[in-house]
């Protein structure tokens, strides 16, 4: 195997800084304003997060999906409730989120409480999402396994002429949070981050050694 010079990837951050005080006090406010920044940056995808959930065993997975929503009380997403994360969800409702920004040089991280949303909301979503994406949805038994490709594409070709309709297996999630961290890159590794711990109905702000 031909070696590579991993240990010598890296990159050093300089683009800007953070302190408490360039936070709102609320970390959802705080977030919307960040995430608003990385749209406005004309960054790729800026709702690409990592999603990391635990089974009853505490087993840990990881994957990506999009946030769809930011609410007063947490971060949407949607999914299908019979998937391998939806499974896990119903063993064990902590989960963990990740946000990575390189273009910004900053991450935030959340953990928190996941919960199915409204039907109305899912309803919603799902109405408002392309034709092709609704029949996707109702095509894919997401997780399970399939014996060759052809028989997802079939099964997609064979509803078609349907009038789609939001499985009931599918639908919305919220996170509600517990904990926020904000990350800002900076040189030489002494990198700025900012946490909020949820404390009753209070958060609780702390700087942290990088």
């Amino acid at each position: 195997m031909e070696s590579k010079n991993y240990k010598d990837i890296r990159t050093s951050y300089e683009k800007s800084q953070l302190t408490k005080e360039d936070l709102n006090p609320n970390p959802i406010i705080a977030f919307k304003e960040w995430f608003d920044v990385a749209i406005e940056s004309n960054i790729a995808e800026p709702n690409v997060m990592t999603l990391s959930t635990c089974n009853k065993d505490g087993k840990p997975s990881s994957r990506i999906v999009l946030l769809k929503g930011i609410q007063e009380n947490g971060l949407v997403f949607y999914t299908n409730y019979k998937s391998k994360k939806g499974l896990e969800i119903e063993q064990n409702p902590n989960v963990s989120i990740l946000f990575f920004w390189q273009e910004l040089q900053r991450q935030v991280r959340i953990q928190g409480i996941v919960k199915k949303n409204s039907s109305e909301d899912s309803n919603a979503y799902f109405n408002s999402r392309p034709i092709e994406s609704q029949l996707g949805a109702m095509a894919s038994k997401q997780s399970e396994i399939l014996k060759n490709r052809e028989e997802l594409e079939n099964k997609f070709e064979s509803i078609k002429e349907l009038v789609p309709s939001r499985p009931v297996n599918w639908g919305g999630y919220i996170v509600e949070p517990t904990y926020f961290e904000f990350w800002q890159g900076r040189a030489n590794r002494l990198h700025d981050r900012i946490s909020y711990e949820k404390m009753e109905d209070n958060w609780i702000t702390n700087r942290l050694s990088p």
